[in-house]
């Protein structure tokens, strides 16, 4: 017997807005096709017409792209298993529920809303009380002549339980009497979610379904409807819960309360694609080996069922700092200015500045890109600051020393014929030798009046390269006044 084909499915609804979980669930099915050499299939739930969102389906789009997840089938790319967007697949489901009916499988309930909200609240049994399930036919013909509003419902299993095998969480047993006669179709001719995703993945060759753990409860219900129409039942996989730690120590599910919980919002807050998708494979799933930094085309290969956990995962903003550093450190020169450049013009507008320079000076202290701006302002406007940032116990500076240090080290600087990295180092380090003083001794000062702050990205020397000589020599000036008031 040939082995079938893997196929996996990402069928997201166009809601705008991509959590990190949908996305972790993209990047598993994704990488469970590829790491078997499957196909991987996007497909767009568009069933629930209240929460549809203008431009989200192409959201989607430049998700994927931007994450580096290629699809082989999908509503843009097209393939063999089309439509790919569910509301125009609306005629397939029908008849399928029809099936059901005519095989004693499924049936019309025509209970109004009134009658299921008062059951509701009278709460029989937590749910529906199967009022329509055994209506004689000749009922059931003089409400359809009427015209009567219906939904279609699956007859469940009122006895026994039914168990299914996960491939994460081994196998899981639900008593059927939990299971409610689910709606198939609804009053308005659409499918409910449960029923197309069903039809979909069948009728699209789908074979392994990867989702969220609160799905595990729900499960059951897809399998009945596989065994009711004599189908295959898909592997399933179902992902450990992403959570988030509280202010106090303790974790809950992930939520905006934690941070950005959006791919476009942690793009935002300045962290490469490349460093979340890296970050967010590791949150449930462990390589082999003890290795953190993996490629989208590496995973393909290292990727394995196995190594997916049980557990929830904590996603910890700082670890993704730490990923998001290290793909910055490893960028080229070019690549780090082109992913800077929106922040640089945050300071600096369209004035041409050394780019190069920065790069030098930034790369390897950056962890995330919106830093940026606040590490650089004072090259775009010197801050207001006091005589009291010239102190500095590890340097030996102090009010006393620093306006004799400046002062030498600004008539030094100021006589120097050529104005480069290297002069600039050799005349303050010849300095501090003749003058028998630390280097930093002699740094701090000068470092303080070039930049008018303690933290800067790069030391005295660099800080005076990027400025030039006249705007340099202007802040040791202006040093020099705040020292002398």
């Amino acid at each position: 017997m040939e082995e079938k084909t893997v196929r996996t499915r990402y069928a997201p609804s166009p809601t705008g807005f991509m959590h990190v979980g949908n996305l972790r669930t993209a990047l598993y099915e994704y990488l469970v096709a590829k790491s078997q050499n499957g196909k991987f299939i996007l497909r767009i739930e568009d069933t629930d017409r209240e929460r549809l969102v203008e431009g989200a389906v192409n959201v989607i789009y430049d998700t994927l792209e931007l994450a580096g997840l290629k699809h082989d089938e999908g509503p843009d790319v097209g393939g063999n298993f089309g439509p790919y967007v569910q509301s125009e697949r609306k005629d397939m489901y029908l008849p399928y529920a029809q099936q059901l009916i005519n095989e004693g499988k499924a049936y019309r309930c025509f209970c109004t809303k009134e009658r299921l909200e008062k059951l509701q609240n009278d709460n029989i049994g937590g749910g529906y009380d199967r009022h329509c399930r055994d209506l004689p036919q000749e009922e059931i013909d003089r409400l359809l002549e009427k015209g009567t509003p219906y939904v279609i419902r699956q007859k469940m299993p009122i006895e026994g339980s039914t168990t299914f095998k996960d491939a994460v969480f081994g196998e899981i047993t639900v008593d059927n009497s939990e299971l409610q006669d689910q709606i198939l179709i609804k009053t308005d001719g659409y499918p409910t979610y449960n029923f197309a995703n069903v039809i979909d993945d069948h009728t699209m060759g789908i074979t392994h379904v990867v989702r969220g753990c609160e799905y595990l409860s729900s499960t059951p219900k897809y399998n009945l409807l596989y065994e009711a129409f004599g189908w295959e039942v898909p592997t399933y996989i179902h992902l450990p819960l992403i959570m988030g730690k509280d202010e106090d120590g303790n974790v809950s599910k992930l939520s905006k309360r934690h941070g950005a919980t959006g791919f476009y919002d942690l793009i935002n807050d300045g962290y490469l694609p490349q460093a979340i998708i890296n970050y967010i494979a590791l949150l449930g799933w462990c390589p082999k080996d003890n290795r953190e930094i993996f490629t989208v085309a590496e995973l393909e290969k290292e990727f394995d069922v196995s190594g997916i956990s049980k557990s929830p995962s904590v996603f910890d903003y700082d670890k993704l700092s730490w990923f998001n550093g290290e793909y910055i450190k490893a960028m080229s020169e070019d690549e780090f200015t082109e992913a800077a450049m929106p922040y640089y013009k945050k300071v600096f507008g369209d004035k041409a500045m050394p780019y190069k320079k920065f790069a030098a000076i930034l790369q390897k202290r950056t962890t995330q890109l919106t830093q940026i701006p606040e590490m650089l302002d004072f090259f775009a406007q010197l801050p207001e600051y006091g005589k009291e940032l010239f102190v500095n116990k590890k340097s030996k500076t102090n009010l006393e020393n620093s306006p004799v240090i400046l002062k030498e080290a600004y008539e030094r600087l100021k006589s120097m014929p050529k104005w480069t990295d290297t002069a600039i180092h050799d005349c303050l380090i010849n300095m501090a030798a003749e003058k028998e003083l630390k280097n930093g001794t002699v740094m701090w000062p000068v470092r303080i009046a070039a930049a008018g702050k303690t933290v800067t990205p790069g030391g005295a020397v660099e800080i005076l390269d990027i400025l030039g000589r006249d705007e340099s020599l202007k802040r040791i000036e202006k040093g020099l006044e705040i020292l002398a008031e």
